[in-house]
């Protein structure tokens, strides 16, 4: 049984943690990303974990931020423009819209983008 398990369980755990990472990067970097709803809803609580990173804006919160990220521009875009707008709001930094079915396989899909 998997009791105090949050989250959705995507693939191994080093496998999803890079996925996540890699989408909330392009998130920070694009404004809009189109995938699978499992893995946008998933995606959307590391989201608002960044940006509240991002609004204490410390040198340690940059260094937590990059150690998820591993990428120095999304982290600038994170703590310059995206923490500035959401300065007054205490969460739901971003929203997962629902798209139709992928034609291919017929997974369901979303769009995970900030509000």
């Amino acid at each position: 049984m998997d009791h105090k398990k949050k989250g959705i369980k995507l693939e191994e755990s080093s496998h999803q943690r890079s996925l996540v990472a890699n989408l909330v990067s392009s998130l920070i970097k694009e404004g809009k990303v189109d995938t699978t709803e499992a893995r946008a809803k998933e995606t959307r609580r590391y989201v608002d974990k960044m940006v509240t990173l991002a609004k204490e804006g410390d040198g340690e919160s940059r260094r937590r931020a990059f150690r998820f990220l591993q990428d120095k521009e999304a982290v600038g875009l994170l703590f310059d423009e995206i923490a500035e707008e959401y300065m007054d709001r205490q969460g739901g930094y971003c929203r997962v819209l629902k798209l139709p079915p992928r034609r291919g396989d017929g997974a369901d899909m979303a769009r995970l983008m900030f509000s």
